[in-house]
């Protein structure tokens, strides 16, 4: 992806963001992802790339971290692993014209149970825009379950095997093929060694291991190369997953929130329509008081869930009510006519009925109350799925512009491959 593309993420992104409609209470309730969101993206605008470092304890993540970076940043702890939190360091290595990078320490992923693993995964995805993902051997459960719950969140993962060191070529061969048929993957597999230890033959003859020059080559290589081709491509993804992301928690909210005033709101316009079809003997005054119902249940429902009525979302509505109203009308037709038959033939045997030509009235206005409270509830769920999938889905929304990147870039659309966006379609009223 082209830098022009990428200003123009940030710009639609940037402007979104200031366009939201937060209460109070929704800053107070989300305030731990929107400010996840504001850091993504203020990075996205200073164009940080964030590489996380992830993998087992004791892999060797805060050695290839300080082996990257050229300095001892981190601690280390070669017996039992030292990373208990997560730490960031900046790495003085452009990407770009004028990209920053940083890379983010994690805590091991196999002291904690499954549920708390697979939620440090997510965060670390959240949170970063390309994961290195660290194994020293075959790969073991835990960490194929790990590398799993990151690709399923459309996260870049580059899978690095430490320790070459320890193994012969043959060896690291086999493993490669093993590996990558667990893990499902063409791409490589890329050995490195973050903190070597080699055999030295000392004066007296006795055999030492002793610390030697790190072997990043084939690590650093592929880095620089994704970089410089995918570094905007990577910040744009990210920026624009963790605004779907907040997008989707902030209309899940205030579904979950207002959904017993919206079921509500819809019982009385249900409550209204009955009433006045039932009571209202002129065909065309039902229709036109029934879309005014259904009209007005619209409005009142974007209000409540403080969503804007404009563009093809308000189009669709109304085609909606058009059709319910349509559908109640061609039944009232249906219901009238046969009701003036039997009127007919009931005025006909008046002297005989002693005046009970008026009894077919009240089964049929019941039958036009029960339509109306039906087509009124389907009207209002529709309603409230399609405002809530239009605040969410529209032109300027990230999910739109995550899917037309999505099409635009085949890079984009490998990454995002099992990337799934929230939809309401659960728990409407």
């Amino acid at each position: 992806m082209d830098k022009q593309r990428s200003t123009t993420i940030t710009r639609a992104l940037i402007q979104w963001r200031d366009g939201l409609q937060l209460s109070r209470r929704e800053q107070s309730v989300l305030g731990p992802e929107l400010q996840g969101l504001d850091r993504q993206l203020q990075r996205l605008q200073q164009r940080q790339l964030r590489l996380a470092v992830f993998g087992r304890v004791g892999v060797g993540k805060s050695s290839l971290i300080n082996a990257l970076i050229g300095d001892e940043a981190l601690a280390t702890d070669v017996a039992h692993g030292s990373t208990r939190r997560q730490q960031t360091v900046d790495w003085h290595r452009q990407w770009g014209d004028d990209g920053q990078l940083q890379l983010v320490d994690t805590p091991g992923i196999d002291e904690i149970a499954a549920p708390a693993r697979e939620r440090l995964a997510r965060r670390v995805a959240t949170g970063s825009d390309l994961v290195v993902m660290v194994i020293d051997g075959d790969i073991s459960a835990p960490e194929l379950a790990a590398f799993q719950t990151l690709q399923d969140s459309g996260k870049p993962v580059v899978l690095v095997a430490n320790r070459a060191d320890a193994y012969s070529r043959l060896e690291r061969r086999q493993l490669t093929g093993t590996i990558q048929q667990r893990c499902g993957r063409d791409e490589p597999l890329l050995w490195v060694a973050a903190a070597p230890r080699r055999p030295v033959v000392l004066a007296d003859g006795r055999v030492r291991r002793q610390a030697a020059a790190p072997e990043l080559g084939a690590l650093q290589q592929h880095l620089h190369e994704l970089l410089n081709t995918h570094g905007e491509l990577l910040l744009a993804l990210n920026s624009l997953r963790a605004a779907d992301h907040f997008s989707a928690r902030l209309l899940a909210w205030r579904l979950d929130q207002r959904q017993q005033a919206a079921q509500a709101l819809i019982g009385r316009c249900a409550s209204i329509k009955a009433a006045g079809l039932a009571a209202n003997p002129l065909m065309l005054l039902d229709l036109a008081g029934s879309a005014a119902v259904d009209s007005t249940l619209i409005v009142q429902l974007a209000q409540l869930y403080g969503v804007r009525l404009r563009g093809p979302s308000a189009r669709r509505l109304l085609q909606r009510v058009g059709r319910q109203s349509l559908v109640i009308g061609g039944v009232q037709w249906g219901l009238q006519g046969a009701l003036s038959l039997i009127k007919q033939v009931l005025l006909m045997a008046a002297p005989f009925s002693g005046g009970l030509s008026l009894a077919p009235a009240a089964p049929v206005a019941l039958a036009q109350a029960a339509l109306a409270v039906h087509g009124t509830r389907i009207t209002g769920r529709e309603a409230t799925r399609q405002l809530l999938l239009s605040a969410h889905r529209g032109p300027a929304r990230p999910a739109s512009m995550l899917r037309r990147l999505q099409r635009a870039d085949p890079q984009a659309q490998r990454w995002l491959a099992h990337h799934q966006s929230w939809s309401p379609e659960v728990g409407l009223p």
